[in-house]
């Protein structure tokens, strides 16, 4: 066998380290509206995917949405109105934090606790780096966009089961008794409880 084809034959063998995490499919979020709520319909799918435990990855979209929510039986709830969208741009934060080697690129790696530190290990490279904890300084400098005892100007777009006017105003659900879908009311903000408010006829 001549050099050439011995180099060839070498570098086939030899792992791919290049750092690509095509190969790593993850399937798109389903997003479902349920009232107040919205469903990620195929959470399960998405832990499977990643080789992650799907609690996880709930907290960590609820952290990213700002929003509280429920997980059980391979589906999650959460408080609010979301996109598909939303919930893949949360996924994709995910992966770049609990998944991707930052060294390899790869999607082989594995999360470890050592003492209180969670560690990210990968299986192609052997690279080994804590996760980075995210800053969350801007989240809370930011206005939110309901407060109590302030009046806002909303569109009823939905009913509730106790049959409250249903609006929306960006990550928050207002709940109106009295109004009703299709009115546009001044709504005075009596409580908020994570994103849902609830509001009174001003």
């Amino acid at each position: 066998m001549d050099y050439q084809a011995s180099l060839d034959r070498a570098l086939d063998e030899m792992p791919d380290l290049g750092g690509s995490d095509e190969r790593l499919e993850v399937p798109d979020a389903q997003a479902q509206k349920d009232g107040a709520f919205t469903r990620l319909t195929n959470l399960a799918a998405i832990a499977d995917a990643l080789s992650r435990d799907p609690e996880h990855i709930h907290s960590t979209i609820q952290r990213d949405l700002g929003t509280n929510g429920q997980y059980a039986n391979g589906r999650a709830r959460y408080n609010g109105t979301f996109t598909g969208g939303d919930f893949d741009t949360a996924i994709k934060k995910y992966v770049e934090e609990y998944v991707i080697c930052s060294e390899c690129g790869l999607p082989d790696t594995r999360l470890v606790t050592e003492g209180r530190t969670q560690m990210l290990r990968c299986e192609a490279c052997g690279a080994f780096r804590p996760v980075a904890k995210r800053k969350r300084t801007q989240q809370r400098s930011d206005r939110p966009d309901v407060e109590e005892g302030k009046t806002y100007e909303v569109k009823i777009t939905g009913t509730g089961r106790k049959g409250d006017g249903v609006a929306e105003k960006g990550k928050y659900t207002i709940f109106v008794p009295g109004a009703k879908e299709g009115q546009v009311v001044n709504a005075y903000i009596e409580n908020v409880s994570g994103t849902l408010a609830f509001a009174r006829l001003a």
